[in-house]
């Protein structure tokens, strides 16, 4: 696997690769790789001939009082795991070179990027959709992959495509998780031990609204009464448990809709996010 830091050494690579006939997949990170990332790029490289990953802490999705400055970080430690999972190519390029001293264009999704963590973290998604549509013309890869884990993200990022017109094939993967439920991300390495035992509770409060939305359809009072247990079960508190279309984000009260339950909540420090499909 080589390692590359410039946008001119990754399109030099990627364009070797197509013009020998090979197909490209690409998996986007932060790095602080986790079994979650290692099955995105498990599956790049079952699916693709070539499989490159990005590592690229991207400030502009990190609000002024977020966590951008501690975020885990161990570029050595991911290279070495990726290594050992097959991909031929890492690009983790510095923020001079993603965001040149001028750089001015961003990149928004109206509508689906307002809502939920729009909402509470807000230019969140610009900063997501941003560096996405960056990273995609830069590499131009046949296929590139996202965690379901991040659902709102992976909506965002497929209409941004579709949007754009972007020669690509956006894939969702599933949420891999611990064998108590919970969601595995970067950010579970800040809940202290106490709080690990609590934070499972999230997946099992989204299967129970997903219980009721999927049999009765009257999922708003089921959900109202799961955030309050997860409060009572020690979260500090919950931004958001909501039932949604799982396309367009939009509340609705259809019982044929292809429903989402999604859910943002605080343990002491940490912020998860979770969802679960109806049905």
């Amino acid at each position: 696997m080589r390692i590359v830091r410039t946008v001119q050494e990754l399109r030099r690579e990627v364009s070797d690769w197509r013009s020998s006939g090979f197909s490209v997949g690409l998996v986007p990170t932060m790095g602080a790789l986790h079994a979650g990332h290692f099955s995105l790029v498990e599956r790049a490289t079952t699916e693709t001939d070539r499989t490159c990953v990005t590592l690229f802490v991207n400030p502009k999705q990190f609000g002024p009082n977020e966590d951008f400055a501690v975020y885990p970080r161990d570029e050595e430690a991911d290279a070495e795991a990726l290594r050992d999972r097959g991909a031929n190519l890492l690009f983790a390029p510095g923020i001079d070179e993603m965001y040149p001293e001028g750089s001015a264009t961003s990149v928004s999704v109206p509508g689906l990027g307002d809502v939920l963590e729009g909402e509470f973290r807000p230019g969140f998604f610009t900063g997501v959709a941003t560096v996405v549509s960056k990273l995609l013309i830069q590499s131009m890869p046949h296929r590139a992959y996202f965690g379901e884990k991040d659902y709102q993200q992976l909506c965002v990022i497929r209409r941004m495509s579709a949007d754009l017109d972007l020669p690509v094939d956006i894939v969702g993967c599933p949420i891999i998780r611990e064998p108590d439920g919970l969601a595995l991300s970067s950010r579970n390495a800040y809940l202290s031990e106490e709080e690990r035992t609590v934070a499972p509770r999230l997946q099992a409060a989204l299967k129970y609204v997903a219980d009721v939305a999927g049999s009765t359809g009257d999922h708003m009072d089921a959900a109202r009464g799961a955030a309050a247990e997860l409060v009572e079960a020690g979260f500090t508190s919950v931004d958001y448990l909501t039932v949604r279309d799982a396309s367009s984000l939009e509340q609705t009260s259809d019982p044929s809709a292809n429903l989402r339950v999604l859910a943002a909540a605080w343990l002491g420090k940490t912020r998860l996010i979770d969802n679960v499909a109806v049905g």
